[in-house]
């Protein structure tokens, strides 16, 4: 790469473009539907399409009035396809869950796996339940696990390794969680994970976090509480190898600089 493709592709970082929709083949402009303004619902992508499932909107003309019969909360899954710029819910067949605030979700191959959130009344009404919904079949099922199940959270963040999906974090509304558990998604079974670590020696409690893996770590980005937001300058990272966790601390970007702490 020569030094004018480093710079453009450097000024391409954290730069936003709002990604333009349009009706599908057939369609008005008119009868385009788009998904409604919303709050706590959870986005996944492939290479193809981005998907967006629940969420809520407390306005009650914006979350579709009298034609919503889950208002506040969106009993919803939409599709946005990147090569057409289309929008498109999907109408699905099964259960699909009804705790649809700050759950956690990931696609896995063309399942899309939720877990826990929040229905009405908020915190609550919370779930433990993994339920996968098919992308392609446009089908929902409920996993029936085993095991010693997560408590009934919202606000935690999940992530698949190597046929394994681990869900860390959350709140039952009043307590926030630092529980690491694993579900083994070729037997079904979950475990509560305890890193070789002492108490003191954990990542802070939190729920609304995100979380990447590298096939070896699993790092904990952001989060907090009500009372409190943890920022970037360290980051905790669980060893898969070692079951345990560690701080690491961050380096400013040589170019863009150092993340925007306040």
């Amino acid at each position: 790469m020569s030094d004018a493709e480093g710079a453009a592709s450097s000024e391409r970082l954290n730069t936003f473009e709002k990604l333009s929709s349009r009706p599908p083949n057939g369609a008005t402009l008119a009868d385009h539907r788009t998904p409604p303004a919303r709050s706590g619902h959870r986005c996944v992508a492939d290479n193809a399409n981005l998907y967006v499932f629940g969420g809520y909107n407390p306005d009650y003309d914006e979350s579709g009035g009298s034609e919503n019969e889950d208002y506040p909360l969106f009993r919803e899954l939409w599709r946005y396809h990147f090569a057409t710029g289309c929008w498109q819910q999907i109408q699905t067949k099964g259960y699909m869950p009804t705790e649809l605030a700050s759950m956690s979700a990931v696609l896995h191959g063309n399942n899309l796996l939720v877990f826990g959130g929040t229905g009405i009344p908020f915190g609550e009404n919370n779930g433990n339940d993994v339920h996968v919904c098919n992308v392609n079949y446009k089908r929902w099922s409920l996993l029936n696990c085993r095991g010693k199940k997560p408590k009934r959270t919202y606000g935690q963040a999940m992530v698949i390794i190597n046929g394994f999906l681990y869900v860390f974090g959350g709140t039952t509304g009043y307590i926030y969680s630092t529980d690491l558990h694993r579900l083994d998604l070729s037997t079904h079974e979950w475990i509560h994970l305890k890193p070789n670590n002492p108490p003191d020696d954990m990542p802070e409690e939190r729920y609304r976090h995100e979380i990447a893996q590298d096939g070896q770590r699993i790092y904990i980005l952001g989060g907090g509480t009500s009372w409190t937001s943890y920022p970037l300058d360290k980051i905790h990272a669980y060893s898969l190898e070692t079951n345990s966790w560690e701080e690491i601390t961050t380096k400013p970007h040589e170019k863009i600089g150092p993340y925007p702490f306040n």
